[in-house]
């Protein structure tokens, strides 16, 4: 069986001819025994899942054959999606919201993150479930939750709080056949502002699918809606997208921010996609700014908007509203 995986696996990486165009592929392989015993099929597939999912983190183009010692793992993820499932429709998830500002403090914007109420295990982190979300499907009725609160919220806020709202849009959500309607009914459902929303998308999305991705960015751009490019630099960088997409801004990546006063490469990534935001017509974004000295350097270097420890951590929107200048009317929270 083994043996046979990869055969199958040297014929990814083969190239691929599409529209006279040389494609090239790899594939990361899990694979799953047949005991003497009866085995309910679907168990097999949550096993071969598991295993595709350690060779991906193996290095990925890997072939892995689920192990004993991987049922702890299989066990935990059908833990979460079943509690996921509860969470959804059961009033546990709640919006966290971490600033956006401007170097002299004055909040412009607030990234919308979600977090889990759990009955037993307390608050619950994205990291923590938005991967089980994604390889079960959950993501598109939790993405569609945190849209549509996101909104019902910024709604509140209006467009005298001149607060932008940004909300993540996992791939898969934006793939999806209905979503630019999706965008439309939940704008005009909860009276949110649209060009008060920024939908922060990823490398991934735009490497997948470009044409159809622009094509659907530019129809939700009718509508008054901005994006950013989210973590950019971590994925397939590539200048040919960003002169060709719809952006708004880009988010310069915490893993570059971090150590720009110690690591002169990262100094120099963080001060070329300054540069090149600016030619482009394009805002920059630095994520996790948490020192002085972080602040400074980039601030010297023209960037204007920050995110990060420095200035606040992700908080409840009703935390949210008692920063902002002139504070907003009363909100009560459902």
């Amino acid at each position: 069986t083994e043996y046979l995986a990869l055969e199958l696996r040297e014929l990814f990486r083969e190239a691929f001819i599409v529209d006279h165009h040389k494609q090239h592929l790899s594939a990361s392989i899990g694979l799953a025994l047949i005991p003497m015993e009866h085995e309910d099929p679907e168990d097999l597939l949550q096993q071969a899942d598991v295993a595709m999912y350690s060779a991906k983190e193996l290095g990925r183009d890997k072939v892995q054959l689920f192990l004993p010692s991987m049922q702890a793992a299989v066990d935990r993820r059908l833990e979460v999606e079943r509690d996921l499932r509860r969470a959804i429709g059961g009033g546990e998830l709640e919006l966290y919201y971490q600033p956006q500002v401007l170097a002299c403090g004055r909040i412009v914007g607030a990234e919308a993150l979600v977090r889990w109420n759990h009955p037993t295990r307390g608050l619950v982190s994205p990291a923590d479930f938005i991967s089980v979300a994604e390889e079960t499907g959950l993501i598109y009725q939790l993405g569609d939750w945190v849209l549509r609160r996101a909104c019902e919220q910024l709604a509140h806020l209006g467009r005298e709080g001149g607060l932008h709202i940004s909300v993540n849009i996992s791939p898969k959500q934006f793939r999806e056949a209905g979503f630019v309607e999706q965008v439309r009914s939940i704008l005009a459902q909860t009276g949110a502002p649209p060009e008060m929303l920024t939908l922060e998308i990823t490398e991934s999305l735009v490497i997948d699918d470009i044409e159809q991705t622009g094509q659907r960015m530019r129809t939700l751009k009718t509508l008054g809606v901005s994006f950013s490019m989210d973590d950019f630099g971590t994925g397939h960088s590539s200048l040919a997208y960003l002169k060709r997409l719809p952006l708004d801004a880009i988010k310069i990546d915490r893993s570059f921010v971090r150590d720009i006063e110690s690591d002169p490469n990262d100094a120099v990534i963080v001060e070329t996609i300054i540069v090149m935001s600016h030619h482009l017509g394009l805002e920059a974004i630095a994520e996790g700014v948490e020192t002085g000295g972080a602040l400074a350097f980039l601030r010297s270097k023209g960037c204007h908007r920050f995110q990060g420890y420095l200035f606040g951590r992700p908080e409840p929107f009703d935390k949210l509203l008692l920063q902002l200048t002139p504070p907003p009317q009363a909100y009560v929270s459902s």
